[in-house]
């Protein structure tokens, strides 16, 4: 389902399953390609609750520059694929259906108003290959079965995961010679979270896939997050080829700290994203401490402080957990505290022996200047490999 709500609320056991990733992955479907065409209609004005209602939408989309648009990205982009357009009414599937035949796409419509003798006649004309496109309203969803289709053109957009899984689903049946199935997502003016074909496999939901396969895509991204679990897009569109150059390029250790971290304290603390911050002290006799904060506790004092990996406190509020954490050093021992300060002599001294080597490793093949930024590289890569679990870095001599 993908309500979110689980099947074991109507059958006592689930004894197979098997989510659309799965299918593709293992060639039960069809590969799914997919382009991102933008529109200029603006949906911010719609509501937000729940998926759109038909009437507001139509009077959103059903509009001649967007139509044009649709109609010219199929002729452009699906050129002699069969095609299903799905439209959010009848005036809407009318006015596409109307356009795609005049620039020279044959297309039909079907709708549930239509008399069942007329519908079946239309989709046998669509399948015996004499229309290229055919607009519908809600009747092709589910139950139809016509496995030469090869692309969808998702013309009304939609809030909903389950709808848009069975829009696409049309598409995705085995056929000989059938090498994939093309995905059209036209992409309106919206302050509201649309469901495309990349946000129903989880990739960024801004991400144009220009034609590439969705199966690829995510095995791109995979490999991404597993080496850069903190690694995230900005909104925007954005094409994989920039996710590539973006990630080469990601160098955590210059992630700025929160603002309400910087205005408390003056001391080398580094980010380690969403999962907290980390900071090395450097005591008397030359032996090294890792002071993490970590989002690892309770819902309600989720932030964890741990020294050398031994948990001290936990608190409700990020900067709550840095003050505290502080001002103990400081009480403990004045030097010690110190040595936690961005411009500690201890921080710059050069990196060597296997000191080096590690932390290289850790950024990502990429030498690092200067202890602190070493010791700082090896946590943050340490942590992001815990993730869900307090974890003390390995022990390393300096």
């Amino acid at each position: 389902r993908a309500d979110g709500i689980g099947l074991g609320l109507v059958f006592e056991q689930i004894v197979y399953q098997r989510d659309l990733a799965y299918m593709l992955e293992h060639r039960w479907l069809v590969p799914l390609r997919g382009y991102r065409v933008h529109t200029e209609a603006d949906l911010r004005h719609l509501s937000g609750r729940g998926d759109f209602q038909p009437d507001a939408l139509e009077e959103a989309i059903d509009i001649q520059q967007r139509n044009d648009l649709v109609a010219r990205s199929i002729q452009e982009l699906a050129r002699d694929r069969r095609t299903l357009v799905f439209c959010v009414t009848v005036r809407h599937a009318k006015s596409l259906s109307k356009m795609l035949n005049s620039i020279g796409v044959p297309t039909g419509m079907v709708h549930g108003n239509m008399h069942a003798d007329r519908r079946r006649e239309e989709l046998e004309i669509f399948r015996q290959g004499k229309l290229q496109a055919l607009t519908n309203v809600g009747v092709l969803t589910e139950g139809f079965d016509d496995p030469e289709v090869s692309c969808i053109a998702m013309a009304r957009p939609t809030r909903s995961e389950g709808l848009y899984m069975q829009c696409v689903g049309r598409g995705t049946r085995l056929y000989p010679d059938k090498k994939d199935c093309l995905v059209l997502d036209f992409v309106d003016l919206s302050d509201l979270s649309l469901v495309t074909l990349p946000s129903l496999f989880g990739l960024p939901k801004d991400l144009n896939l220009q034609g590439k396969s969705v199966t690829s895509a995510l095995e791109v991204w995979h490999e991404i997050v597993d080496e850069l679990p903190d690694f995230q897009v900005d909104p925007g569109a954005i094409s994989l080829d920039e996710i590539r150059d973006r990630a080469a390029s990601f160098d955590p250790l210059s992630r700025e700290l929160e603002p309400a971290i910087r205005a408390i304290s003056e001391l080398a603390w580094n980010s380690l994203g969403p999962r907290g911050l980390s900071l090395h002290l450097l005591d008397r006799r030359g032996k090294l401490i890792e002071v993490l904060i970590v989002r690892d506790g309770g819902s309600r004092r989720p932030w964890v402080v741990a020294f050398n990996g031994e948990e001290q406190a936990s608190f409700s509020r990020l900067d709550e957990a840095v003050s505290a954490t502080e001002y103990e050093l400081a009480q403990r021992d004045e030097s010690l505290h110190l040595s936690g300060r961005p411009d500690a002599i201890w921080r710059e001294q050069p990196v060597e022996g296997p000191l080096a080597s590690i932390a290289t490793q850790a950024n990502r093949g990429r030498p690092v200047q200067g202890i602190g930024k070493a010791l700082a590289a090896i946590t943050y890569m340490e942590q992001m490999r815990a993730r869900a679990k307090l974890k003390k870095t390995n022990s390393i001599d300096i």
